[in-house]
């Protein structure tokens, strides 16, 4: 069902390109993934690479893939979807962008992530927008857990309750309609939205927030129409991640769990009185717009490095994150793609990183003093333009 689901709509639909895919996105790059998980990267090999493993569970057209790339040179990466259709698409893409170059190896192939015995164990899993269509999503969670080595990451995309309450209401409508998940269904999906009344909030709520998203075909059914789908409240989430023995390693958009994006003065500071866990679930009844859920786990318990102690930070080297745009300079695009002002003093010390790779922070030949490299190390690490290697 769900497979030929996606032969008829292969998903998500994003144009193919000649050449790299455009610009970054940090989830995709596992240096930057793993350091704002686990605090710090592992030194490279002598060959100056860091030959991550990588399992794209659940490829479709390969815009996953294809920046797991491009964005890890060196790694070997295995994507699977069960959609003959999507990989169709994903062979094409990866072909065009000339992916397979910048790995060791890239296998893409039609296999269910249920059914990978004999691969592995991968140190970086990424499956977004996977396991929330399959019948049993807990088994598949399980599955992946097996194959991830131990001290490894997952990362995972997974839909939130809350944010998608319009989304369900126009689902259960076009269910009653019978307009079914084929382009009969498409062509009626459409019309329903835009022939609703302008004042009816689920017509309001799709142009305000998911027509640009949704304008090619694959991303408006697999919105809309998608024959299997599963969503989570915090609870729910958090007790689905237990039952696979995984640890909750951090949100990957950790900003939308900050109560500061929502509160100030006397009502912050009550929220940052709570737990961690109360801040998200404070935030999560206080924003009804949240849609997902995205995050990552460990095979394992992180135990980050404590950078606030002056000694382990010293004898630390570093690295420049390669999601940033515009650098060497001192007015970049961050991991995010937000603008982001390095200091002059910023600047320099990524250069001397960037000239002596090797060495520690509290060795770089700066006629700094030990406070001044300190300073200036904790504010590009709080920019995360600067990972930390121990």
């Amino acid at each position: 069902m769900v497979s030929a689901f996606y032969d008829r709509f292969p998903y998500p639909g994003d144009p193919l390109q000649d050449g790299p895919p455009p610009g970054y996105n940090w989830r995709w790059c596992v240096d930057s993934a793993w350091a704002a998980a686990t605090g710090a990267l592992t030194p490279r090999s002598d060959q100056g690479e860091r030959p991550w493993r990588i399992l794209d569970a659940g490829c479709g057209t390969g815009v996953s893939t294809d920046y797991l790339c491009h964005l890890n040179p060196g790694s070997s990466v295995l994507a699977v979807d069960i959609s003959a259709g999507a990989l169709e698409v994903a062979r094409e893409r990866t072909r065009r962008s000339g992916a397979a170059k910048a790995v060791r190896e890239l296998r893409i192939e039609q296999r269910s992530l249920l059914d990978l015995a004999g691969e592995g164990p991968f140190d970086y899993i990424n499956s977004v927008g996977v396991l929330h269509h399959l019948r049993e999503p807990e088994a598949g969670l399980q599955s992946l857990a097996g194959l991830l080595r131990p001290g490894g990451l997952l990362h995972l995309f997974l839909y939130a309750d809350g944010g998608r309450w319009e989304i369900h209401r126009t689902q259960r409508a076009l269910a009653r309609l019978a307009v079914g998940s084929g382009a009969e269904g498409l062509r009626l999906g459409r019309q329903l939205l835009a022939e609703l009344p302008e004042g009816n909030r689920l017509r309001q709520h799709h142009e305000r927030r998911w027509i640009v998203d949704t304008a090619a075909d694959a991303n408006f059914a697999d919105m809309y129409l998608h024959p299997q789908e599963t969503s989570y409240n915090l609870d729910r989430l958090l007790a689905f991640v237990a039952s696979a023995g995984l640890e909750f390693a951090g949100f990957s958009n950790p900003e939308v769990w900050s109560p500061a994006r929502l509160l100030s003065g006397e009502l912050l500071e009550r929220a940052q009185g709570l737990s961690q866990l109360e801040q998200w679930s404070l935030v999560e009844e206080l924003d009804p717009d949240i849609s997902h859920f995205e995050f990552f786990l460990s095979h394992g318990a992180v135990r980050a490095p404590d950078w606030s102690d002056d000694e382990v930070l010293l004898a630390a080297r570093g690295e420049i994150n390669r999601c940033l745009w515009g650098w060497p300079a001192t007015r970049l695009m961050g991991p995010d793609l937000m603008p982001l002002d390095v200091s002059e003093e910023g600047l320099v010390l990524m250069a001397a990183v960037e000239s002596a790779p090797a060495v520690a922070i509290g060795q770089l030949p700066l006629d700094w003093p030990a406070a001044q490299r300190l300073a200036v190390a904790r504010q590009l690490l709080n920019q995360r333009v600067l990972l930390p290697v121990l």
